[in-house]
């Protein structure tokens, strides 16, 4: 069943399956009730009744939202209800296509011990409702909190009992907000959905490779890297900081980007490509506030590093992808070709990839092809111009 707002159904593997029990967590003030309250509104329209159950606001609240969000209310019924005995009552009688329930951790049993939000009765009331939602064949979204850890609270509680598990991520200051899945049984858990906070809502961004780049990456310290989120091909601008270390050891901060695997990286550039970094700290960011798990931004993070260092920008125009091995080896990642598809779209020239990238004739995608296997090889084409005649970096 689509949900009518196509960056929710990419995370969800194509739309909501009938009968499925969807958790979505995120902090407080994120959004998570405004893009509910949206997909009650499209599934009414589409679809048949929906039931809004608020635990948390009263109806005038609800009704405010609504009308700022454009929501007629056509056929969804809002329920300001905790018992979820009552809830359940009301909900055989009413048979409704989605069951929205803002939030779990306000709901109780009666015969459960515990306050609302404890551990027994968030995890009894979820049984409940994914027995319910099985039974009767109706889907049911749960709006869930997070606890400072950034986990679902009742840690790996609901995770277990639930069929899908969404995150809502995000800066509280910047107004896009990332829907990322971490489980999912009917289908991919690497897909990502980006949506921009305005006015009236959450909106659909369409070419998010622009909200992540901001620009061509021509700043010193500054790459661009085509990363994969799913299907869906992104490219991401990841800037490095070095600087003198003062009192202390130096230390190595990374936001967006693993910090265990900025240590293998500064490791590799210090033994492999003859980088002084032992009295320098080193800071990596990947802006727009999405995180990168995947090997292939190594190469990226890599030559940001050297670029701030050297203090120059490296060639413009350029975008970067590869994994690194200890050795200073370049390794061949999945999916070149979408990766230069992308980067090509968005009109930039080139590409530093690893030489074992399997491409066809036409393949590059009208961009110039840097292949490489070391990094000090990746590091003399990045920086042309700085370049020695043997292909290693300059002193």
């Amino acid at each position: 069943m689509s949900l009518g707002i196509a960056e929710f159904d990419r995370v969800l593997g194509g739309g909501l399956v009938p009968g499925s029990l969807v958790l979505l967590g995120g902090e407080p003030g994120i959004g998570k009730s405004t893009l509910l309250l949206q997909v009650c509104s499209h599934v009414a329209r589409d679809h048949g009744t929906v039931v809004y159950v608020s635990g948390e606001e009263s109806p005038q609240q609800v009704r405010l939202r609504a009308e700022r969000l454009g929501v007629s209310g056509e056929r969804i019924l809002l329920l300001a209800e905790t018992d979820l005995d009552a809830i359940l009552q009301h909900l055989e009688a009413t048979a409704p296509m989605l069951v929205v329930v803002d939030s779990i951790q306000t709901m109780s049993l009666d015969g459960v011990t515990g306050a609302p939000g404890s551990l027994s009765q968030v995890r009894e009331c979820t049984v409940a409702l994914m027995r319910f939602a099985k039974q009767r064949t109706v889907s049911v979204l749960l709006a869930g909190h997070v606890t400072k850890e950034g986990a679902i609270a009742g840690p790996g509680t609901l995770e277990h009992i639930v069929d899908v598990v969404l995150y809502m991520e995000g800066e509280r200051h910047s107004a896009y907000r990332l829907v990322r899945g971490v489980k999912n049984r009917f289908g991919s858990t690497d897909e990502l959905g980006v949506f921009e906070m305005v006015a009236n809502g959450l909106v659909e961004v369409e070419n998010a490779s622009l909200v992540f780049t901001g620009g061509k990456g021509h700043a010193i310290g500054s790459v661009i890297v085509p990363v994969l989120e799913g299907s869906r091909p992104l490219l991401v601008e990841i800037q490095a900081l070095t600087t003198p270390a003062g009192f202390g050891p130096p230390r190595r901060v990374a936001n967006g980007f693993d910090v265990n695997r900025l240590l293998l990286i500064a490791a590799v550039l210090t033994k492999r490509a003859r980088m002084r970094l032992s009295d320098q700290d080193v800071i990596v960011n990947v802006t727009g506030g999405l995180r990168i798990a995947e090997p292939a931004a190594d190469l990226g993070v890599a030559l940001a590093i050297v670029s701030s260092l050297r203090d120059r920008p490296i060639t413009p125009g350029l975008v970067v992808f590869g994994e690194l091995g200890l050795g200073g080896e370049v390794r061949g990642v999945s999916q070149p070709v979408r990766r230069l598809g992308e980067a090509g779209r968005l009109g930039f020239a080139g590409c530093v990839l690893p030489s074992e990238s399997k491409l066809g004739a036409s393949d590059g995608q009208g961009l110039q092809l840097l292949k490489v296997s070391s990094l000090s090889q990746a590091v003399a084409r990045a920086f042309e111009r700085d370049g020695g005649p043997s292909g290693e970096p300059a002193d």
